[in-house]
């Protein structure tokens, strides 16, 4: 794996497995993040989907929290999908009590807006940043961003206005699931993020 920025998957709850095996398929150097020494060699990190309170628990149990929080701090790059957008979030709407986040993004993100598993939807959509063709995302209790700041950029929205996927500096966030549909785009994304930084050339996709 020499010549690659190694990049994680946090891996205390949600679907870590889907992740690593996208970042694999693009050819980096993929590696499951349970602890701070796991944190500390990689050069990014993805947030999966999963319950955004359980992995705020799981983060403060196993030492990741404050780590976590000064990797952001620090510029590492981050990707996070539906809990992962929220654990990305400086605000959020519908916490739990207790219930804090990673932060770094300038937002407020919304928790399980569009209703219970049951109301769990697919949809096409545009997102410039990306190019054709349109992105083909599913939706599973996902959030919605409502309101964001002057260094965030909206990357793609519903046809209500809802913004689903949001980007600022070196942080990624999207409310859907690309890892589940074969949509590789926004890891690719992800990954030019790490590779500016750290560096390294960016993996052949």
């Amino acid at each position: 794996m020499a010549g690659k920025a190694p990049v994680g998957v946090l891996a205390l709850q949600g679907d870590v497995r889907e992740h690593l095996a996208v970042l694999t398929a693009l050819g980096a150097d993929a590696r499951p993040v349970r602890r701070p020494e796991e944190l500390a060699a990689v050069e990014g990190l993805v947030l999966p989907g999963g319950e955004s309170s359980a992995i705020d628990k799981l983060a403060r149990a196993f030492g990741l929290f404050h780590p976590i929080r000064a990797a952001i701090a620090d510029g590492m790059p981050m990707y996070g999908t539906c809990a992962g957008l929220i654990l990305l979030a400086d605000r959020i709407d519908g916490a739990i009590a207790g219930q804090q986040t990673f932060g770094g993004l300038d937002a407020r993100v919304a928790r399980n807006v569009f209703g219970s598993q049951t109301a769990s939807f697919e949809t096409d959509l545009d997102v410039p940043a990306l190019g054709d063709p349109p992105v083909h995302a599913i939706f599973i209790r996902a959030p919605a961003v409502v309101e964001w700041g002057p260094d965030a950029e909206p990357l793609a929205s519903l046809p209500d206005g809802r913004v689903v996927a949001i980007e600022q500096g070196a942080l990624l966030g999207t409310a859907f699931h690309p890892e589940s549909t074969g949509e590789t785009r926004f890891h690719q994304r992800f990954l030019a993020h790490v590779h500016a930084r750290s560096g390294v050339d960016a993996p052949a996709s």
